[in-house]
């Protein structure tokens, strides 16, 4: 897609352009219209395919070398607009602007990362054990990828799938979140920008979600899907990629627990708690969800992380604020229903952060303490800036709690000692987990989890394994 082809999408608003079917993109802080976005549909997603499918022929045959250097390109664009991706960020998704600065720097380094893995495709020789025969081991592109991100992170998220696709040889087809699509046709300009031949990235933006990935998946030519969302979505995925057996990668739901032994260091334990629950309000995969504090220590754990929620300051990100709204009214109004029937079924408000009278979804940073172990809020995600506490006496009870659990994302150990922390965080049913640490994240390491968290990992060696298919060649070699 060129610059031109990706500005035409975009008109300021409101509603510059009568032709095209437009979708309004909502600020949440201010509810004012930030930009009208062409509506694509399935239509659009038909056609992204045809160019896709054509430029693949000649980007998989693209030395290895050149796909590096356009990634690293792209990472230096990215490095010297993130200020202007940012702010970008923090009016079409309302997080604070430090978070946004922040994801804008580590989606950059998915492009540096894969533009050094670019280089390095992998591939094996050997000898057969019989004798008489030689294995050339190779690894290829699959083929055309439809990739599929959310709102919670625009850059991040689609960095993550780009960077190994084009690093791999792929082509895609992309369709951000019709909440956040600004950021992706950003990134699809600078991508651009860097070298990326025409049609080999193509961003589809709708309100059609399921219309578009639908085309996708019948279509013969798209051989990748990889899916970043919830996992109830991600099972009607899987089931429609079941029909041509389509390469699945899915990064599904969390319902990340927070654990804080009796030896830990709360002051560590409350700064890792304050990033693993706040960081993006709370509206994070790997956000912590269930804190599970030891009982000798939990009120002193309360009595410190409630005094720093409540210094928390809460509204748009141009007024500087710490903590920008949720996503949208449906969002709102589903947090504060979590937290009325917790309170309902026995938990207790300890601590929150004041809101502004101002018209966005915002919602109160909370800690919610005596919190019972059975109780509906520590099932699922609560995607919101809530914290909800129980205890635990002995690291049976803990575990058994912890695992009993559909998710298996993220998780989150405290303790002053390493070994038990590490036997801790072992035995949990999690495919990440944060040690004395309240950030998991890293393009350098393989993210993703077990249980109905999702299949595949992005980033690290595996991230690039995701977008290649593994081939063989049996040589015949006579003795």
């Amino acid at each position: 897609m060129s610059i031109e082809q990706q500005r035409r999408l975009i008109t300021e608003p409101p509603g510059l352009r009568g032709d095209p079917v437009t979708f309004d993109v909502i600020d949440p802080a201010t509810l004012t219209v930030v930009a009208q976005v062409e509506d694509q549909g399935t239509d659009g997603a038909r056609a992204a395919v045809d160019t896709a499918a054509a430029a693949f022929t000649t980007w998989r045959r693209t030395p290895p070398r050149r796909r590096s250097e356009i990634l690293h390109r792209a990472y230096e664009l990215m490095v010297r607009d993130r200020e202007s991706l940012a702010l970008l960020i923090t009016r079409e998704n309302g997080k604070s602007l430090s978070d946004a600065t922040g994801e804008v720097t580590y989606a950059a380094e998915f492009f540096r990362w894969f533009a050094e893995e670019a280089v390095r495709p992998g591939g094996d020789f050997g000898e057969s054990p019989a004798g008489g025969t030689r294995t050339l081991v190779t690894h290829r592109p699959v083929g055309v990828a439809a990739l599929v991100t959310p709102w919670n992170f625009p850059a991040a998220m689609i960095t993550r799938k780009i960077g190994p696709a084009l690093a791999a040889g792929c082509t895609a087809v992309v369709k951000p979140a019709a909440e956040t699509p600004l950021t992706a046709l950003a990134i699809a300009r600078l991508l651009t920008e860097a070298g990326l031949p025409d049609g080999v990235i193509t961003v589809v933006t709708t309100t059609d979600a399921s219309g578009v990935v639908g085309a996708w998946l019948d279509d013969e030519r798209v051989r990748k899907i990889s899916f970043t969302g919830s996992t109830a979505v991600g099972r009607v995925l899987l089931r429609h990629a079941a029909d041509r057996v389509v390469n699945s990668s899915m990064e599904l739901g969390g319902n990340a627990p927070f654990i804080v032994a009796d030896d830990a260091d709360l002051d560590v334990a409350v700064a890792g708690a304050m990033i693993a629950k706040f960081r993006n309000g709370g509206q994070a995969c790997t956000a912590a969800n269930r804190f599970y504090v030891h009982s000798a220590v939990v009120s002193g754990f309360v009595e410190r992380f409630g005094a720093a929620v409540e210094e928390l300051t809460v509204g748009p990100a141009a007024d500087g604020a710490a903590v920008g709204p949720l996503i949208s009214a449906n969002a709102l109004h589903r947090v504060t229903r979590t937290v009325d029937e917790a309170v309902a079924a026995g938990a207790r408000i300890s601590h929150r952060a004041p809101t502004p009278d101002a018209p966005g979804h915002f919602y109160p940073p909370t800690v919610l303490i005596d919190v019972p172990a059975d109780a509906a809020i520590l099932q699922d995600e609560i995607f919101g800036p809530v914290a909800a506490i129980t205890s635990w006496d002995t690291e049976e009870e803990l575990l058994k709690l912890v695992n009993d659990s559909k998710y298996g994302l993220a998780a989150y150990v405290f303790s002053g000692d390493l070994a038990r922390a590490l036997r801790l965080g072992e035995a949990l049913d999690a495919g990440m987990v944060g040690v004395n640490r309240g950030l998991v994240s890293d393009p350098a390491a393989p993210f993703g989890g077990v249980k109905q968290s999702g299949l595949g990992r992005e980033g690290a060696r595996e991230g690039l394994r995701e977008f290649q298919e593994t081939q063989y060649l049996s040589v015949d070699w006579p003795a």
